[in-house]
């Protein structure tokens, strides 16, 4: 039982905790470089498959799929930490019947370069607006986001409302998780909880493989988009001896903040599905993005 907890639990709990405050990597590149400078956004063939792309210097994996004519936002999947875009291949395979989509590996993770040294949410978005800048053009997009990756669109879009048109949030770290995580499990804690707690306290001061440091944070409106929070039914942070319960209240109360991303936004459930929604329950996954997609293509067209 206690095995199974350090290797079950513990991972994927450390993989949503990343989410409390992540980045790209502050090189000097970085700070110096200018998202929005003409030369970010010359037109280039769409991509077709998996390759890689030159963002500030940096080398980053990203793959596409799905028809680029079709119109429409373009739909970029973020993955939760620990994952590469490989784990989400079959999921924008479905996706794509229907919907332009890609994925990127961040710094760190996959095929992208590592980073030079810590990271931070502007980083992170600077990184990411490169790819956007590549995938979309000056196009609109949806953004959905797993874990981490949920909460890294959460923190972007309300930056970014003159591109992101949408967003889907499948379990995302919630946006005070630090203080979550620190207040269910108390520093008095012993044996697997006490475990768990240092190790993602050590998560939020950048000990992992993107080299994020974590940090809590109010969430900010992005205005009227529409957004979809999806959160997991099946009630997997229980296996924590003593304090399971504690985590879920607190996790189930991050999903409920993340309404105020929007005036225009909706919380559902995905009754048989643990915290990988889009591999438990996909159907629920690619509903809830083709409903946000579909909203965010009829404003754009009424704008």
């Amino acid at each position: 039982m206690l095995p199974r907890i350090r290797t079950s639990v513990v991972a994927a709990l450390c993989c949503t905790v990343l989410g409390a405050g992540v980045a790209g990597c502050d090189g000097e590149s970085l700070e110096n470089w200018d998202p929005l400078a003409p030369a970010t956004r010359t037109a280039a063939a769409p991509i077709s498959g998996t390759t890689k792309i030159d963002v500030a210097g940096r080398s980053v994996n990203v793959s596409c799929s799905g028809d680029p004519e079709k119109g429409g936002p373009v739909v970029v999947l973020l993955a939760g930490a620990g994952d590469g875009l490989d784990k989400l291949a079959a999921f924008q395979k479905t996706l794509s019947t229907h919907n332009r989509v890609c994925s990127y590996d961040r710094l760190g993770e996959g095929a992208s370069d590592k980073p030079d040294g810590p990271q931070s949410f502007s980083s992170t978005g600077k990184i990411l607006t490169g790819v956007l800048d590549r995938v979309a053009g000056d196009g609109p997009v949806v953004l959905a986001g797993h874990s981490l990756g949920g909460l890294i669109a959460a923190r972007y879009a309300p930056g970014h409302q003159d591109r992101v048109k949408g967003l889907v949030l499948m379990d995302a770290t919630p946006s005070t998780m630090l203080h979550d995580i620190s207040t269910a499990i108390p520093e008095s804690a012993t044996g697997p909880a006490a475990e768990l707690r240092a190790q993602n306290l050590a998560v939020f001061k950048g000990e992992n493989p993107e080299k994020l440091v974590v940090a809590d944070g109010k969430v900010r409106s992005a205005g009227d988009i529409p957004v979809e929070v999806v959160q997991h039914g099946t009630p997997y942070l229980a296996a924590v001896p003593t304090y399971g319960p504690r985590l879920e209240r607190a996790w189930a109360a991050g999903q409920r903040k993340w309404l105020a991303l929007s005036s225009d936004s909706t919380l559902s459930t995905a009754a048989e599905s643990g915290h990988y929604i889009y591999v438990d329950q996909p159907d629920v996954a690619v509903k809830a993005i083709e409903r946000v997609t579909a909203r965010a293509a009829r404003r754009a067209q009424d704008e």
